[in-house]
């Protein structure tokens, strides 16, 4: 199924009663790849003529791919920097397709029920500062619960990373006196690495394997992965100082919470993104939640091309929904608006 979606541009037909057809390349986000594995599947039962090919090529090579013409469109899940977004003002449309989260993960032999961790715990570990599970500021958040004086080995990714982003920012907005804002981003300098407790991971996959390998260890990866692989997660402290779990729900409400902070329309600048939905306000909110996002032209040269991402797009927005799976959540009905309304400027309805 990998292979066929991410292989050379394949034969076309032309889809019955429409004639629509075309074939379509996007590359980007690995976040994203495994909805749009499934919503690619369903939407050709749809459109048989339309062809969707999905590189999972990572978030940062997708928008390079995306600017500089080699693929149609982009996957990322953080949009667009404001720079690129003035420079392409009014010739591209972004919106966020898909609802995660940053899962963070631990393998402490013998633990029994659920770990509780904060912004700041977690800060103190990745800098170092915090060397053992028994440590008191994880016994606070663990009353009743039997944690060993063992030392924590803290695994990071290694590779340029939008979950690092996602993860970095989160230790910055909820412990901004631990971790400075310098310490925020795709790829950094992890402090913990300094002591030789910290351990790098190429990927969700490189992350997961290390925390697997190395009892008494804790890293971070995607919730789908989390999900898949079967790793034990934390319940993490949000802004209002509620223990949650990373859950469709609780990744919901963060999105319902920071509506009021997004943009209006997919013409607009999203860059404020992940700032209003990182550490979002409520008690059910999960605050390590993040939106990935579809990034396209307002105009394609090519009809059919047009069309053909139309015809995704509003059926992404009326349709795609009925198709999310676990480990993802959906976006809320606002944002479905936005994404038909990105259909209607692709498809050259202004």
């Amino acid at each position: 199924m990998y292979a066929a979606l991410v292989a050379a541009l394949v034969a076309y037909t032309a889809v019955a009663g429409t004639g629509c057809k075309a074939a379509i390349q996007g590359s980007g986000s690995s976040f994203l790849y495994p909805q749009m594995e499934v919503w690619v599947e369903r939407f050709r039962e749809a459109e048989p003529g339309v062809v969707i090919n999905y590189n999972p090529t990572g978030s940062g090579t997708g928008q390079n791919q995306f600017l500089q013409g080699v693929v149609d469109f982009a996957g990322s899940d953080p949009p667009l920097k404001r720079a690129d977004w003035e420079r392409l003002r009014g010739r591209v449309v972004q919106v966020p397709v898909i609802l995660g989260a940053v899962a963070v993960v631990y393998n402490i032999p013998g633990l029994r029920g659920h770990l509780n961790l904060s912004g700041e715990v977690l800060a103190g570990i990745y800098l170092g500062r915090v060397r053992y599970w028994d440590d008191p500021s994880i016994r606070a958040l663990n009353p009743g619960v039997e944690l060993p004086h063992r030392e924590i080995v803290a695994v990071h990714r290694s590779d340029s990373s939008g979950t690092t982003n996602v993860f970095t920012l989160f230790l910055h907005k909820s412990a901004p006196s631990l971790w400075p804002e310098g310490l925020v981003g795709k790829s950094i300098e992890w402090p913990v690495d300094s002591t030789g407790r910290g351990v790098g991971g190429k990927g969700n996959q490189g992350v997961a394997e290390q925390v697997r390998q190395n009892p008494y260890s804790v890293g971070y990866v995607e919730y789908n992965y989390a999900v898949k692989t079967g790793l034990s997660y934390a319940w993490i402290v949000n802004r209002e100082g509620v223990s949650v779990p990373p859950s469709r729900e609780t990744v919901l409400a963060a999105a319902e919470a920071a509506l009021a902070s997004l943009p209006s329309s997919p013409l607009d600048d999203w860059s404020g993104a992940f700032q209003a939905i990182v550490y979002a306000p409520g008690r059910e909110s999960y605050p390590i939640a993040s939106f990935s996002f579809l990034i396209l032209r307002t105009h394609y040269p090519d009809p059919a091309k047009a069309r053909a991402l139309s015809s995704f797009l509003h059926w992404l927005a009326t349709r795609g929904y009925d198709y999310v799976i676990e480990g993802y959540a959906p976006v809320p009905p606002a944002i479905r608006s936005m994404i038909d309304e990105a259909a209607r400027i692709v498809g050259g309805g202004g």
